[in-house]
């Protein structure tokens, strides 16, 4: 079991890096939500302000934004390699997985490279051999800190 749900991470963070964000999308459940918290141990997205706080309608509108052809802030697309490991099934229940992993990533963009580092919650939903994202929530190392504009996806 840990090894498809390993597989499956694996899969998601070489989507992101090969920029192949609609099938990236399509992992996504339609009622899923991506939370980047601003503050550590940050309990609600509702009630205190998100770096990113997305429902699947406006995670397709950030990945429609990357491919834009006027969507000049996120000229040229970032390049990425995600490190994904500590990968740890947490708990399950009828067929609902939470998973905690870390994840180091490295971005180059406008000739600048910055490396970011997190620790990353994933609930996945079993979806036949596979799985699908229900929720996922990416706690960074430097959320309180100078983040210069995101334009990647963690």
């Amino acid at each position: 079991m840990p090894g498809a749900i390993e597989q499956f991470l694996y899969h998601e963070a070489h989507l992101l890096d090969t920029q192949r964000f609609e099938e990236w999308l399509a992992l996504f459940t339609e009622d899923a939500t991506y939370w980047v918290p601003l503050a550590q141990g940050q309990s609600d997205p509702l009630e205190t302000s998100s770096i990113i706080h997305d429902d699947r309608t406006l995670l397709e509108l950030r990945v429609k934004q990357l491919r834009h052809p006027r969507a000049h802030a996120r000229k040229p697309i970032a390049r990425t390699v995600h490190q994904v490991g500590n990968v740890r099934l947490v708990s399950e229940s009828d067929g609902s997985l939470r998973v905690v992993s870390s994840l180091v990533l490295v971005e180059f963009r406008a000739e600048r490279q910055r490396v970011w580092g997190g620790l990353v919650e994933h609930r996945l939903q079993r979806a036949g051999e596979s799985y699908r994202i229900a929720h996922k929530r990416i706690d960074l190392v430097s959320s309180e800190g100078e983040l210069d504009g995101i334009a990647i996806l963690f």
